[in-house]
This record gives structure tokens, sequence and C-alpha cells, in this order.
């Protein structure tokens, strides 16, 4: 099985190569591929968005099996304890796997974004360079993420992705969907 990965970025390679590691003959190649969406999607359905334009994309642009879409954004998804203010921003993960007829979707885990960062986010800012700033480092995108940073290592952004991966693998891989 061939499989095309919308991205050259290495975590997201890492990711799919693991959540593919239990499909034997299963060779994976990194496609550079644009996700018409803005740097930092915002909302679910724009992320979900460049998963899914990342997934066919890959998937169309060579003789490939299955094509893989990750995509990170923020979204607003729960109101504050309080009931008051605007709703907290979360950092969020999907991933769509694409097979020609047949497309998957499934997200990784979500976190709150602390304030502080959540307030540049709604200013324009961008997710990755943001991390970079407030934590003194240079691409945090390329190594834990935001989830590790702000989980202190317990997840990092490899394993965050590689699950949002192979939940939207699974139809794909176990006769549990086709019933």
């Amino acid at each position: 099985m061939r499989v095309g990965v919308g991205s050259q970025n290495p975590v997201k390679l890492a990711a799919a190569e693991q959540a593919l590691e239990s499909l034997p003959g299963a060779t994976i190649e990194a496609v550079a591929v644009e996700s018409g969406v803005p740097e930092q999607p915002r909302g679910t359905e724009e992320t979900v968005q460049g998963a899914t334009n990342r997934a066919r994309r890959a998937y169309e642009a060579g003789t490939f099996d299955l094509g893989i879409g990750i995509e990170g954004g923020v979204a607003e998804l729960v109101q504050p304890a309080s009931g008051r203010g605007p709703a907290d921003l979360y950092l969020v993960m999907w991933a769509v796997v694409y097979g020609g007829s047949r497309e998957e979707r499934a997200a990784g885990p979500s976190i709150r974004l602390p304030d502080h960062v959540a307030a540049r986010i709604r200013d324009g800012e961008e997710l990755g360079p943001v991390m970079n700033d407030e934590f003194d480092r240079d691409d945090v995108a390329r190594s834990e993420g935001a989830i590790g940073i702000f989980t202190g290592g317990s997840v990092d952004r490899q394993v965050a992705l590689e699950s949002a991966v192979a939940g939207a693998l699974g139809p794909f891989v176990t006769p549990h969907y086709r019933k």
C-alpha cells in the first residue's frame, strides 16, 4: 500500500508512519501540497478543511492508495466556567484519510491555550511564532509542539497527531465499519 502524506513537516510524517506501522508493506511518502486554508486555521471547520485538502491533494499527486492530511488549528470550543467573556481558545488537530471513493476524519486531543497565548492569537498572530516567542524557542511546531509544552511533556505533537491519524485510518483497516 502506497500512502501520500500531504506535508513535508517531519513531525506530521512521523505521526503518519507510526499510525501505519501495523500495516505490513505500507510505504509512506511526503508530498508538498497546499492546505488551501490560512497558515493559522481558525475554527474546527477551517482546520478540517485544511486536513481534507491536504489528504485529497496528496492522493491526487501520485499513484497512492491513500492520502493523509493533517492540520492543526485553534478554535473556540468551550465557554469559560464563569460564563463571562469570550469562549476559551483551544489547540485542535484533525486528520483526514482519503482513498478515492472514501474519506474518514478524526480529531486528536484538544487543549485550552493559556490566556496570554490566546490573546495574541486573537490579535491575529499565528500559534507557531507565538510559541517560539513566548518560550524562547525555535520551531516548536517541528518538535514537541504547543501540546508538548502545555502538557509538561506528557503528550508531544507527534503522539497527538498520531492518534488523529490512527482514528481516521481505523475505518480503512478494521472490519468494524463495514457492518
